[in-house]
């Protein structure tokens, strides 16, 4: 009974086509949750689109019974997603913080300098590597999205306009070399083709070389209730055991880990080519493989019931903000990320509930969020409007956000954050210096 119940929805219609893991290729008929129907998190609507019809695709999130990776089926090419983005990673200060602490520790920990090459995949406006730069380390950035890629060539970082795979990587390493250091914080989830990708790593990789990479962890994406992390931009979320697997199928051998508060709990990753004895595989790893398999990574049984948990957490987030509106309480968003859109559709949460939402993009500023429509404007509307509650939809700033705009504490306003509960704070006080 067990088995049906988590399977029920795919047995119930002879015409579902069963599809392939993106690893494994095992036929996947295993639902980890399924959030509805959704557009694309990244694609804002501007104003002379509220007319046209838009697009919605499954978010349907699916585990394998072999490899156990969870994982959305490919809607849409990545070429369509990310060749003009949305996200400029620059305009979230604790995010340009955590890189630079990054750098800092790579430079050290790696001995990098004037001789050494750092390359970054999906390194975006050039948040990252601009902190190398600044310590004379050579970087070369590889980015598919040219809008974004525009911004980091600005700033004097080489970058290839590129997505990386087998064929690219080739190409890299001809006109630039190998890397000594190969990064990519946030990419991993976001590649359909992950074995082409995973080997396109390994070929740009030094023989001496290390592999970082960032990536939400799939273990604090369940303990801390985090769906709204699920999106069609994020093809695959991972545990630690089933990234081992995958990067090991490619002969990288995972020899650190660490375990990040980023993004709500995220891995980092260390890898190299697996003939590398110089660096042993540390305690780390294998203290968090042990944690995994004790906690179930490997059975199904650890993925059921994460569907239930989610659709408890719509109905407490409707609940409050019916209420809400029912006192004749004003609410406004902060933040149009791609988690935030997952929310906002899966919920059915628009301008009815939510007046207006900001963000400090210009980019998306004046525009609307996808599918539900919900006005996008500067943050200094928040002051203008003056509303009740402000609901944090990047909820993993929470912190750096409820600092920026504590002053909403002037007519009493409280913050509010869906993840991992419906949590209703007051704004920090500000200490007088």
């Amino acid at each position: 009974m067990e088995e049906s119940s988590m399977s029920a929805r795919e047995g119930t219609g002879a015409a579902r086509r069963v599809y392939g893991c993106r690893f494994c290729g095992t036929a996947l008929r295993h639902t980890f949750v399924d959030l509805g129907m959704s557009p694309l998190c990244q694609t804002h609507v501007a104003a002379d689109q509220l007319d046209e019809m838009e697009p919605f695709y499954p978010l349907h999130a699916y585990v394998c019974d072999q490899c156990f990776l969870v994982q959305l089926r490919e809607f849409v090419a990545p070429q369509n997603i990310f060749t003009e983005y949305a996200y400029f990673s620059s305009y979230s200060s604790s995010w340009v913080e955590h890189a630079r602490r990054y750098a800092e520790m790579a430079i050290a920990r790696f001995g990098l300098g004037p001789s050494s090459k750092v390359m970054e995949i999906a390194s975006n406006d050039g948040y990252l590597l601009q902190h190398f730069v600044a310590r004379g380390v050579p970087v070369l950035g590889i980015e598919p999205a040219a809008n974004v890629a525009s911004v980091a060539v600005a700033k004097g970082i080489p970058t290839e306009v590129r997505f990386l795979g087998s064929a690219t990587a080739e190409t890299i390493v001809d006109q630039h070399g190998q890397a000594d250091l190969l990064l990519g914080n946030n990419v991993l989830a976001h590649v359909p083709d992950l074995n082409d990708f995973v080997a396109g790593m390994r070929r740009l990789l030094a023989p001496t070389g290390t592999i970082t990479m960032e990536f939400p962890h799939l273990r604090q994406l369940m303990n801390g209730n985090q769906f709204d992390t699920i999106y069609h931009e994020h093809f695959s979320y991972f545990s630690f055991v089933t990234v081992q697997k995958v990067f090991a199928h490619h002969g990288l051998t995972l020899y650190d880990v660490e375990e990040l508060p980023t993004h709500g709990g995220s891995l980092r990753i260390y890898a190299r080519h697996a003939g590398n004895s110089a660096l042993p595989v540390g305690e780390r790893v294998h203290a968090l493989v042990r944690t995994e398999v004790e906690d179930g990574f490997l059975s199904l049984d650890r993925y059921r019931g994460f569907e239930e948990q989610v659709k408890e957490t719509k109905r407490k987030l409707l609940s409050f903000l019916i209420d809400a509106k029912r006192r004749g309480k004003r609410v406004a968003g902060y933040g149009a990320p791609g988690k935030g859109n997952t929310l906002l559709n899966y919920c059915g949460i628009r301008t009815d509930f939510l007046d207006f939402t900001v963000d400090a993009n210009p980019y998306k500023q004046g525009k609307y969020t996808p599918g539900t429509r919900i006005p996008i404007l500067a943050p200094d509307a928040i002051r203008q409007a003056c509303p009740d509650y402000v609901l944090i939809l990047p909820w993993n700033l929470r912190d750096e956000i409820s600092r920026a705009a504590g002053w909403i504490a002037e007519w009493g306003g409280q913050f509010v954050v869906p993840i991992p509960e419906v949590e209703v704070f007051d704004a920090p006080q500000v200490v007088a210096r």
